[in-house]
C-alpha cells in the first residue's frame, strides 16, 4: 500500500511501536510528524536511540510537547496539519498503574481528550488510536470479539483505556470523525519496552540472575510481533469506518463512524512455552522464580482476528519460535551483550 503525500501524525513516536509505526509509514511514501515528550517512565536514552534512526529519515520531523498539554500540541497539530492521526502515546503497564495512578489519567484520559478535541476542530481522513486487550478484564468467554461488553475492567491501565474508547465513540458520534480503536494484544519484539516480560527475562537471563514467572507459570497470552501489528495498524489507515457497509461480525458503530479492531493472530501461547523459546534462543536456561498470580493480571487473552482478516485479509501469524529470536538479535547487538 502506497501513501505517498499522505502526512501522519503519530504521537508517542520514540516509543516502542511509535517507532515501528512511524518507520513503516516512511517506507510507503508518508510525510510523517512525530510527537513525544520522551518521559522518564523507561530509558529515555532508549526513546533517544528510536528517535535518531527515524530522524535520517527527510519526511520525519518531531515535537518534543506531550499530549496532555493541549496547548502545546494543539500548536504543532495545526501547523502540521495531519491528514491521519496514529495515537500511540500513552501510560502503558499494568502493575505500574497501581502505585502511579495519577499517570495514567493524565497521559491517557486527558492526552487522548486533547487528541479528540483537535480532531474536533480540525477534520481528519480518519483517526486511529491504540486500545488494549486488557479492556476484556474479567471477561473468560474466548476468543475475545470486539462486540463482547469490556465493562470488568480488573487494572486501572486497563479502565483508563476502556474510557478512551467510550470518549472517542462520543467524538465520533457527535462530531463524524471517523475513528478505529485498536486493541492491541502482548506486543513483543525488537527496541521494545524495557518494563516489559521478553525485555526483563532476557536482561536477566543474560546476568545470571532469576526471572519471575507468575502464576506458577499457569497463563497464556496471545503474543503479537510488532513487525505484524504494524503493518495490520498500516493497512487500517484506509479502513475508514463508514465508508462502506457493516461487515459480519463487525464492530461499526450503528451511530458513529467508530469501530474497534484487535489486532493479534488468534494464537496463544503458554507462558513456560514462550520462556522455553527464550531460552534456546539465549543458549542458556532460566532460573526461574515462581510466584503468585499478581493484581491487575489475567489467566489468558485470545484474540478472535476474524473482524481484522475481513478488514485488510490478513492477521499477525509470526510465532514466537521467530519473534524471540529476533528480538535476542536486537538486544545483543544494542547492549552489546
Amino acid at each position: 500500500m502506497n501513501l505517498d503525500g499522505l502526512r501522519v501524525l503519530v504521537t508517542g513516536s520514540a516509543g516502542f511501536i511509535g517507532f515501528h509505526t512511524a518507520s513503516e509509514l516512511l517506507q510507503r511514501g508518508a510525510t510523517v510528524l512525530g510527537v513525544d515528550n520522551f518521559g522518564s517512565y523507561y530509558d529515555v536514552a532508549l526513546k533517544e536511540a528510536r528517535n535518531d534512526l527515524l530522524s535520517n529519515h527527510p519526511r520525519f520531523a518531531v515535537a518534543r510537547v506531550s499530549i496532555d498539554d493541549s496547548e502545546a500540541f494543539g500548536a504543532v497539530w495545526r501547523d502540521f496539519g495531519p491528514d491521519v492521526v496514529i495515537h500511540l502515546a500513552a501510560q502503558a503497564g499494568v502493575r505500574y498503574s497501581i502505585d502511579h495512578p495519577e499517570s495514567y489519567v493524565a497521559s491517557n484520559i486527558i492526552g487522548t481528550f486533547n487528541v479528540l478535541e483537535l480532531a474536533r476542530h480540525n477534520p481528519l481522513k480518519h483517526l486511529l488510536v491504540a486500545s488494549t486487550s486488557s479492556v476484556y478484564g474479567a471477561n473468560t468467554d474466548m476468543p475475545f470479539a470486539e462486540t463482547q461488553r469490556t465493562q470488568t475492567p480488573v487494572s486501572l491501565y486497563a479502565a483508563t483505556k476502556g474510557s478512551t474508547e467510550l470518549l472517542g465513540h462520543s467524538y465520533s458520534h457527535l462530531f463524524g470523525i471517523p475513528a478505529t480503536f485498536f486493541r492491541f494484544f502482548t506486543v513483543y519484539g525488537p527496541w521494545g519496552r524495557p518494563d516489559m516480560a521478553l525485555f526483563k527475562f532476557t536482561k536477566a537471563i543474560l546476568e545470571d540472575r532469576p526471572i519471575d514467572v507468575y502464576n506458577n507459570g499457569e497463563m497464556e497470552r496471545d503474543f503479537t510481533y510488532v513487525a505484524d501489528l504494524v503493518d495490520a495498524v498500516v493497512a487500517l489507515v484506509n479502513c475508514i469506518p463508514g465508508a462502506q457497509p457493516a461487515l459480519e461480525g463487525d464492530s461499526l458503530s450503528p451511530v458513529a463512524p467508530f469501530r474497534v479492531v484487535n489486532i493479534g493472530g488468534g494464537t496463544p501461547t503458554r507462558l513456560m512455552d514462550y520462556i522455553a523459546e527464550l531460552e534456546r534462543a539465549l543458549g542458556r536456561p532460566a532460573i526461574k522464580n515462581f510466584m503468585p498470580m499478581q493484581p491487575g493480571d489475567v489467566l489468558a487473552t485470545h484474540a478472535s482476528s476474524d473482524l481484522l482478516q475481513r478488514l485488510i485479509g490478513k492477521v499477525p501469524e509470526t510465532p514466537p519460535s521467530e519473534g524471540i529470536p529476533a528480538f535476542v538479535k536486537w538486544y545483543r547487538d544494542f547492549y552489546s551483550a
